[in-house]
């Protein structure tokens, strides 16, 4: 494939060779800055140049990477003509390649081929909106979450005035359906949210046996799978196939898309909930009979650039097991699977759980809580402390006492909480660095 640049300057020729069909245009002085340039450019690599390195997989902290360099320059050729994909008046080339990748994450979900959905800006805008349509379908019916999931929930159901319940996980991080289930018989829950791949632990909810509460009780079913979504395409937990009969799914283009940020969706197996949106605008939705995205979204403003760049990457990577997107996810697996069983065999470092998608937990062999809270900190900072040799960059997760206890009983109960090390293993030159990796989490582990 071509160099970043290469696709660049190939995508900068296609914006140029459309922009002089159109004549030239005339010069604005108030256009030119009146200092130099070239000169704040380099002051603002200089700014940029405090930033950790996402790109590189000693990067092992957050779910951080860049994008494609397809995505890169299908984004930055949409970029700069600025669609906007709210209107067909303003997007006749980027809207319809909105309508094509909805309907490609419709069916990797496995959705009705009439589902409605929609890009959005970030996988909170897109829960909101999902949460937004579970309380006009259930209004003053409280949303059932688990504790372990993505806090947006708790936060966006404050924001709509709707009541969230909090339910406990069990010690691998999954919804505590028995919990769930307990809530529903209430009679007053309209909606309970499921996450295939939580952001703390990676851990898979388990949507099949949710189905069976589904129709037992007649509550929605609402699918955060922001971040561990587009493992459906693997197809290794049993969860994935059952998405297809939930109500409502999210999934974040720039987590494992390859996207930029910001790139989320939301998509509703039932196309009616689009009444909920139906508004009129006086000054837009006039150049075309056909469905204007802007009416089926909260969001006004949308920039087409990121259903440009999305479309180019899915034909580029398409949403296959084999190939594609299936095989950078499957290298981002077998780069969890490595390090997790260096991890079980080390006599400095412990385990938490086998990884369920590709976040790694793991802490420095302590017999206390406390000592092993203290020991991730010191390796956390020290991996990347400014004179380091070889740095890494880690994460630390907060877990509740019992909840450790329950999986390492022998360990010394002296603390309330006690943080582990996390590692998101999200790139695919992940699989080619876990022997650096582990190697220098063993070094820390020694000296912590």
């Amino acid at each position: 494939m071509d160099s970043r640049r290469e696709l660049v300057d190939q995508a900068l020729k296609g914006v140029e060779a459309w922009e002089a069909r159109w004549g030239a245009v005339p010069g604005a002085p108030a256009l030119t800055p009146d200092v130099d340039v070239a000169a704040l450019l380099e002051d603002y690599a200089e700014r940029m140049d405090a930033t950790l390195p996402f790109f590189h997989p000693r990067y092992a902290g957050q779910m951080l990477k860049p994008p494609h360099p397809v995505a890169v320059a299908a984004y930055l050729a949409a970029m700069v003509v600025n669609p906007n994909n709210h209107a067909l008046d303003a997007s006749q080339a980027t809207s319809p390649m909105e309508v094509e990748v909805m309907a490609s994450l419709t069916e990797m979900f496995g959705l009705p081929e009439v589902a409605l959905g929609h890009l959005t800006s970030s996988g909170t805008i897109a829960n909101l909106e999902a949460l937004w349509v579970a309380r006009e379908l259930a209004p003053g019916k409280a949303v059932v979450h688990s504790a372990d999931a993505h806090y947006t929930h708790g936060r966006m159901c404050q924001v709509l005035g709707v009541e969230s319940r909090a339910v406990p996980a069990a010690p691998d991080g999954r919804i505590d359906l028995d919990a769930v289930a307990a809530q529903l018989r209430r009679g007053d829950v309209g909606t309970v949210v499921l996450t295939p791949g939580t952001t703390g632990l990676g851990a898979v909810d388990d949507v099949r046996a949710a189905l069976e509460l589904k129709d037992r009780y007649g509550a929605r079913l609402h699918v955060d799978g922001a971040y561990g979504g587009f493992y459906a395409l693997l197809g290794e937990h049993d969860a994935y196939p059952a998405i297809g009969g939930c109500d409502s799914v999210v999934v974040d283009p720039h987590k494992h898309g390859l996207q930029p940020y910001g790139c989320g969706a939301v998509l509703f197996a039932d196309p009616g909930v689009g009444r909920f949106y139906r508004h009129d605008s006086p000054y837009t939705y006039f150049t075309s009979d056909e469905l204007h995205l802007g009416e089926i979204s909260l969001e006004c403003s949308r920039a087409g650039a990121a259903a440009g760049a999305l479309w180019l990457t899915l034909r580029a990577f398409p949403l296959e097991r084999e190939r594609g997107l299936g095989a950078i996810l499957a290298a981002c697996r077998r780069a969890a699977l490595d390090l997790a069983a260096r991890v079980r065999a080390s006599d400095t470092l412990q385990l938490h759980l086998d990884p369920a998608l590709d976040i790694v937990s793991y802490w420095p062999r302590r017999s206390r809580m406390s000592e092993i809270d203290a020991a991730s900190e010191a390796m956390l900072h020290a991996g990347m402390a400014p004179d380091a040799d070889e740095p890494v960059f880690l994460s630390t997760l907060r877990v509740d006492a019992g909840a450790f206890a329950a999986l390492h009983p022998d360990v010394e109960r002296d603390a309330d909480t006690v943080r582990i090390l996390r590692s998101v293993l999200m790139k695919p030159e992940h699989e080619g660095w876990v022997d650096p990796l582990h190697a220098r989490l063993e070094a820390l582990a020694r000296a912590a």
